[in-house]
C-alpha cells in the first residue's frame, strides 16, 4: 500500500508521529506528501484537536505539552541543563537592578545562581525562590497569598494586588511552552493571567528555556514572542527551533 493509500487511522497516526518528531505539522505539506486535500487534512486536525492530540495553529497543529508535576517534583528533573541555562541567566542581571523571578524550576536553579550579596532587589511569588534568595543575602521581595503546588508559587488576586507595587526592570518569566505561533504558553489559567500582568509592569522580558519546552504549546497564553526581549536555549537546542525564535525578533543566547 503506498503512503496515499492510508486509512483516515493509519494517516492520523502519521500526523502523530511526525507531531513527535518535530512539534508541529504544516497542512500543505501533509496533503502534498500523502496525496490528500488541504480540507482532509484540516478535518484529521480538527478530530485530533478535539481528541487532545494536538494544538490546531493557523495552517497547521502543534504537539501538546505533557500534564504539569509539581514544583517539586520538577527541581529533581534535567538539573544540568537548568544549572547552565541559569548561570548564563545570572550573567544578564544588572547590578542595581530590579528583578522578578517568576514561579519555575530553572528559576529556581537561578537564584541559586547569583553570587552572595549581588546588588540586586529581587522580588518573586515563589517561597522556594524566596528562601534561596535570602540564604544569599540578597534584597528579596515576596509576594502574599496562597501557594498552589503545581505553580510553585502564589498567583491569585492577592498575589496581583502586591504585583501592583513593583516595576521590574527585568522579568525572568517561566516557561511551560513556547512556539513561533503559539508565544509563550503555560498549563494554568490562573497562572497565565498573573503572567501577563507582572509582564506588563516590566520593562523587559527574559526566558530561560530547555529543550522539552521548544515548539510546544501549553493550553493557556500568556504572551506572543513579540514582547520576549531575550531567550536562553541549551546548548544543543535544535537550530530550527532556534531561529524561528531568532526570526520573531528575540535575542538568543545559548546556554554554556
Amino acid at each position: 500500500m503506498s503512503i496515499q493509500d492510508l486509512l483516515l487511522g493509519e494517516r492520523q497516526a502519521l500526523i502523530r508521529t511526525r507531531l513527535d518528531l518535530s512539534g508541529r505539522v504544516i497542512a500543505a505539506d501533509l496533503a502534498q506528501e500523502l496525496g490528500v486535500s488541504e480540507d482532509t487534512i484540516r478535518r484529521d486536525l480538527r478530530e485530533m484537536a478535539s481528541a487532545g492530540l494536538c494544538r490546531r495553529v493557523y495552517g497547521g497543529a502543534l504537539r501538546l505539552s505533557p500534564s504539569t508535576t509539581s514544583m517539586n517534583e520538577r527541581i529533581g528533573i534535567a538539573g544540568e541543563s537548568k544549572a547552565a541555562l541559569a548561570r548564563t541567566a545570572a550573567g544578564l542581571l544588572p547590578a542595581g537592578a530590579t528583578v522578578f523571578l517568576d514561579a519555575g524550576s530553572t528559576n529556581l536553579a537561578l537564584a541559586r545562581a547569583l553570587p552572595t550579596g549581588a546588588d540586586l532587589t529581587v522580588a518573586t511569588n515563589a517561597p522556594a525562590i524566596a528562601a534561596a534568595l535570602l540564604e544569599r543575602d540578597i534584597a528579596t521581595i515576596q509576594l502574599g497569598g496562597m501557594v498552589d503546588a503545581r505553580v510553585g508559587g502564589v498567583i491569585g488576586t492577592s498575589a496581583i494586588r502586591d504585583a501592583e507595587a513593583l516595576r521590574p526592570d527585568i522579568l525572568v518569566l517561566g516557561v511551560c511552552g513556547i512556539d513561533q505561533d503559539a508565544g509563550v504558553t503555560c498549563y494554568s489559567f490562573e497562572d497565565a493571567e498573573f503572567k501577563r500582568f507582572v509582564a506588563q509592569r516590566s520593562r523587559s522580558v527574559l526566558i530561560s528555556v530547555t529543550n522539552d519546552k521548544l515548539s510546544i504549546a501549553a493550553p493557556y497564553s500568556v504572551l506572543p514572542l513579540s514582547r520576549v526581549s531575550r531567550a536562553i536555549i541549551e546548548a544543543d537546542a535544535d537550530v530550527t527551533q532556534a531561529a524561528a525564535l531568532a526570526a520573531a525578533g528575540i535575542d538568543i543566547l545559548r546556554a554554556v
